[in-house]
């Protein structure tokens, strides 16, 4: 099995040396960079497993490259993890919304870091498995890691595409935001419920475009289905 790579993108080098020991102590490789321009020539050369990415970075923001990886085909599928002092809800939305699967507010320890690496390397391995689901034109292959809607693509980012593999296999039932959390995100991931509201609107834009958005169903006060029934 080969060893994940780490991508450090922090200019602060006391955070990034405390974050290299650490990863280093659990085995993992590094890779460090100090701002965008230097870490998109190091994803060219060799794509990691996962991108801790500092929100303030000099030149273009943390936020900003976030949304430049996720809208390649190439690194959308990357995970990023966000890295920032601005604990505010508001700030986690727009740091989820900008293509971040997960989001940690400085200070952290090194063992929730960790912990939160390897829940986010664990569920990005879980759609190895050789299967394609199909439902009313919208197509989900965990082989290829694709969707398909009407013969079209589908861009979606990786917790979108295990959000909608969820519930393509689970269908007409009722999940709270809890629910997903903990099916989805999974029980080691520390993330608040809010975060099911940030995938499920970036997942029903992508499915807008071919009509399948009105699958994805809001039920008010109980959580979401996803149903081929109005």
């Amino acid at each position: 099995m080969n060893t994940p790579t780490v991508l450090i993108v922090e200019d602060e080098s006391a955070v990034r040396e405390m974050i290299r020991f650490a990863l280093q102590q659990q085995d993992l490789n590094v890779q460090e960079a100090t701002e965008s321009i230097t870490a998109e020539q190091m994803i060219a050369r060799t794509p990691p497993d996962l991108i801790l990415l500092d929100w303030m970075l000099p030149g273009k923001s943390g936020i900003e490259f976030a949304r430049q990886l996720k809208s390649r085909p190439e690194t959308a599928d990357i995970p990023i993890i966000m890295l920032t002092a601005r604990g505010e809800e508001n700030d986690k939305v727009q740091g989820l919304e900008s293509g971040a699967d997960d989001y940690i507010t400085k200070p952290f320890s090194t063992r929730e870091l960790i912990a939160r690496i390897r829940a986010t390397l664990r569920r990005a391995a879980s759609t190895d498995h050789v299967e394609e689901i199909e439902i009313q034109g919208l197509s989900l292959n965990l082989a290829t890691h694709r969707v398909m809607a009407q013969k079209r693509v589908v861009d979606l980012g990786p917790t979108e595409f295990r959000l909608l593999h969820f519930f393509m296999t689970h269908t007409e039932r009722v999940y709270s935001r809890a629910q997903l959390l903990d099916q989805v995100w999974g029980t080691n991931i520390y993330v608040g419920e809010r975060t099911v509201d940030v995938h499920i609107r970036r997942l029903r834009k992508a499915l807008e475009p071919g009509g399948h958005d009105s699958l994805l169903q809001t039920v008010r006060g109980s959580g979401y289905r996803f149903s081929t029934e109005s």
